[in-house]
Parts: C-alpha cells; structure tokens; sequence
C-alpha cells in the first residue's frame, strides 16, 4: 500500500488517464476525490472504486472555472481533512490548427483547461503544503510539450506552458518538502479525440509524418503506474522534471 492514507485529488478522473490514476491511487491506500466535468463518469468511478473496497468521493469540477477549482480543494479538506497529493490531470486536445489558423476562442479554451486550470489548483493547494511543509503535485504533459508537431499550435503551446509551470514550482518549494513533477504520454488510449472539432487538414497532415515511428499506442493503466511512482516516496529525490512515457517515440 504505496500511498496508504493519503488524500489525493485528481481531476478529470471520469475517463481515460485520470481514471486509471484514481483507481491505482485507490488501489494502494489511498483516499481518492474523483473530479470530473461529467457528474455521471466520476459518481461512476468513485462508486467503482468503493465497491472494490477502496475510498473515495467525486466533486463535478470544470476545471476552466476558478470558482470549481476553490469548491474542489475546499470540499477535499472539508472531507478529508487534508491534501497530499494533486494530479492535474483534466485536458483537451485542439484540432491540430497551426498558428495561422487558431481563433482566439479555441487559444483562450485549451489554454484555461490545459495550464490555468493547473496553475489555480496548484495555488489553491500550495497553502495546505506548506503549512505542513510536504506534498505531491503531479502534472499530466504531453508529448506535445516536449515536441513541436505533435498537435496543433494551442496544444502544443499550452503543454509546453505546463511543463514550466512545472519547473518553476518544484524549483521554488524545493526546500519546503514540497514536489512538483510531471509525466509527457506519448500516444495513449483514450476518448481526448472526442474533444478536438473543426480539425485542420493541412495540420493533421504534418501532425502524421511523425506517426510511423511511433513503436505502440499505450494504456491509460501505463501511465498510471508512472503516476503512482511520482506520487509515493519512492519518487522523494524527483522533483522538477518530465518523466516521459512514450514506448521510446520521441527518442529518435
């Protein structure tokens, strides 16, 4: 039982990476609030993980709004007392646009979901930290965030922001026993697709070139594992840094 006892948020927990996460994190001890814009999918996921005999409670969260954010921190120590660990996991795609192509409202979506969404909890949740000077932040990137052609110009930019973000925060609480990490999937199993529309052709194309060297598509249950390093004291000497998880695409 890795995490026995801790208190762990992860949001967009309804489906696809952060439902895997929650279900490990569960899994080994810990007390999991599944968030999700989808009220049906985290219920779901929060009873799944009860009936196997683990704890857990779901808060409905859109995570682009800052008032679902403070109910979400609020509403986990109002339960549990506490925070240990938070998984920013809530993403979209875009579709594929390059720069020539992004409307404002598209840039302004991805952008609040993908990376305003992380800085507000990780600022949400950075109080409770420090007052008893430990916790885990564990951010879902991107290979995108690494890579210049894995999706369009918000996404892409939007990861790159996230893996900063990650950086700078694992930098600056370093000495407060606080880390921030985070992990850049390759192409993994999942319904993100269902959130890209209005897809560029010319971008999807040049987006493909890259697609034949990818060895394998991976699992959600894959990257969970790299979740659950990142979130226990196995992990206590990683701090500020992209685990990537790809299957060894992005190294050639």
């Amino acid at each position: 039982m890795r995490l026995q006892d801790k208190v762990a948020v992860v949001t967009g927990a309804g489906s696809g990476m952060g439902k895997a996460i929650a279900t490990l994190y569960a899994q080994e001890g810990a007390k999991v609030v599944v968030s999700d814009i989808n009220e049906a999918s985290a219920k779901a996921v929060a009873e799944d993980i009860k009936a196997n005999g683990g704890e857990a409670t779901f808060v409905v969260a859109n995570v682009a709004k800052e008032e679902d954010i403070q109910n979400l921190l609020d509403t986990t120590v109002n339960t549990y007392g506490t925070v240990d660990i938070l998984v920013n996991n809530a993403g979209i795609m875009d579709g594929m646009e390059p720069v020539a192509d992004v409307l404002d409202d598209k840039w302004e979506r991805v952008f609040a979901i993908n990376t305003t969404s992380v800085m507000r909890a990780t600022r949400k949740v950075l109080p409770i930290f420090l007052e008893k000077q430990k916790g885990v932040i564990v951010n879902i990137a991107s290979a995108g965030g690494l890579n210049g052609g894995r999706a369009g110009a918000a996404y892409t930019a939007s990861k790159h922001a996230v893996v900063g973000l990650t950086k700078n925060t694992g930098f600056m609480y370093a000495e407060q026993g606080i880390r921030c990490n985070a992990i850049a999937p390759g192409g993994v199993a999942t319904n993100i697709s269902s959130s890209m529309d209005g897809i560029s052709p010319f971008g999807a194309g040049r987006q493909q070139l890259g697609m034949a060297i990818n060895p394998r598509v991976g699992t959600s249950e894959e990257i969970a594992q790299v979740a659950l390093f990142l979130g226990s004291d196995e992990s206590s000497f990683v701090n500020g840094t992209v685990v990537t998880a790809d299957a060894g695409w992005s190294s050639y």
